[in-house]
């Protein structure tokens, strides 16, 4: 089915254009014309349009317990207090809970700038860690609320065998995570099947950390599916490098780089403790810096060399993780104030006499893009139809246009002030709301009264 759209002002790969107009057949952009009057399109969007933002990293059932994890913990709180906190949680869910949580996450990311996800699915089996007669059935889950929401969808299962470096063994909080070799093929093969009628949704695979896999499973896991993405987290913690040091001799992402060649595929999530090398290594190779800032702030994990990294040529994208707060713009302000935090500079990420709004937005797509394995990330033909409008009545960018407004609108406002979101073609959130908000809503209600009851 081809249909026209009309978009007053619109970001294109060559910069701001206005009165855009978009041909759209079976959900992708075969061809766009600036300067072209609204007559005959089918839909008109005010306002300024942006490429959707790709979210490269969430564990959507993380969504049900923000908040939950800010007492402080006994000697001291760290990450390892807080995945404590996680794993009493995730003891209770099962596969209805995580999709009504799920929904309602995928909801706010539709609602927060985010059209994509790259969903790290970790959580598999049920409370006493046996699988399901479907090994799939949490996948199926997050499958069905990307079905619900419209969110376009890459899902990444997770490999998850050991509880530590040097192989050790699991322990209680992880055995829901845990599968070996076979049963982690069976694990991709419901899972493609959990996502074979979403449209444009991708299928890639995880390796969930060196901590939790042997060194031979990196290029096994890879080769199950060699043309799709792949994801790790790595060098999240100063602890985690120095178990990788104290066990194996080298450090996480040099361990990583001797191990498998890396290469556009790859997607490190976090990278946040770096030596020199392993950033301009990561750099060169064509991976993705999967970065999390407000996730990576809320838990002490401390700041990602971006732009030094970036100054080398590096790929990067933000995803939302533990999701306590969800909104893109946040995520890139947080990126950018870490920095000028850091350094003690303003606007960072921008060239000279540019927009820090617009570097950011863009790298952020761009990266986001390549990390989901999908063509999306830019108005421009060939591309999914993934498109978010910026309210230009709002106080923030009122008066503003182009990368003007963009700054403003991710420096000078609460929320990212969006109006319209448009996924594949499909409008999902008009006026600021998601069209199926009211009874996701509801359900998730449901779920966490009885939940935080128990």
């Amino acid at each position: 089915m081809t249909e026209t759209l009309h978009l007053a002002e619109a970001l294109l790969p060559q910069g701001f254009a206005r009165n855009v107009k978009l041909t759209v057949d079976d959900g992708f952009v075969t061809a766009v014309e600036p300067d072209a009057a609204p007559a005959g399109a089918g839909l008109r969007f005010a306002g300024i349009a942006l490429p959707g933002m790709p979210n490269l990293h969430s564990h959507a059932f993380q969504r049900g317990m923000a908040g939950l994890s800010e007492g402080r913990g006994a000697p001291e709180d760290s990450f390892w207090t807080w995945r404590e906190v996680m794993y009493r949680f995730l003891d209770r869910l099962d596969p209805e809970d995580v999709q009504a949580i799920a929904a309602q996450a995928f909801v706010e990311m539709l609602e927060g700038g985010f059209t994509a996800l790259a969903e790290f699915h970790y959580l598999h089996h049920d409370r006493d860690g046996r699988a399901y007669a479907n090994i799939a059935t949490m996948g199926q889950a997050i499958a069905s609320a990307a079905q619900e929401t419209g969110l376009g969808l890459t899902l990444l299962p997770v490999l998850y065998r050991f509880g530590n470096f040097g192989q050790a063994p699991s322990v209680h909080g992880q055995r829901r995570f845990v599968n070996q070799r076979d049963a982690y093929q069976r694990l991709l093969e419901g899972s493609a099947a959990a996502i074979r009628d979403l449209p444009d949704a991708r299928l890639g695979v995880a390796p969930h950390s060196l901590r939790a896999v042997a060194l031979d499973d990196l290029g096994w896991v890879a080769s199950l599916r060699p043309h799709d993405p792949v994801h790790i987290h790595v060098a999240e913690q100063v602890p985690e490098v120095e178990a990788s040091l104290k066990i194996t001799g080298r450090r996480p992402v040099e361990l990583l780089m001797d191990t498998v060649p890396l290469d556009g595929r790859w997607c490190l999530i976090h990278a946040t403790h770096l030596s020199d090398a392993e950033r301009d290594g990561i750099a060169l190779s064509g991976a993705v810096a999967g970065l999390c800032p407000i996730t990576e702030a809320s838990l002490g994990d401390g700041i990602f060399d971006g732009i030094r990294y970036a100054q080398a040529g590096g790929a990067y994208g933000v995803g939302s993780d533990s999701n306590i707060q969800i909104d893109a713009g946040a995520e890139l302000r947080q990126l950018e104030y870490s920095q000028r935090l850091r350094d003690r500079r303003r606007a960072l990420f921008a060239a000279e006499h540019a927009s820090t709004g617009l570097a950011l937005w863009q790298a952020a797509c761009a990266g986001g893009a390549r990390a989901c394995g999908r063509a999306i990330g830019a108005i421009a033909p060939g591309h999914r139809a993934d498109f978010v409008t910026l309210d230009a009545d709002h106080p923030a960018i009122l008066g503003k246009s182009g990368s003007e407004a963009l700054d403003s609108a991710i420096f000078a406002a609460n929320a990212l002030p969006l109006r319209d979101v448009v996924v594949g073609g499909r409008s999902v959130v008009a006026e600021g709301r998601h069209i199926a908000r009211d009874s996701v809503r509801a359900r998730f209600a449901g779920v966490m009264r009885r939940l935080l009851a128990a």
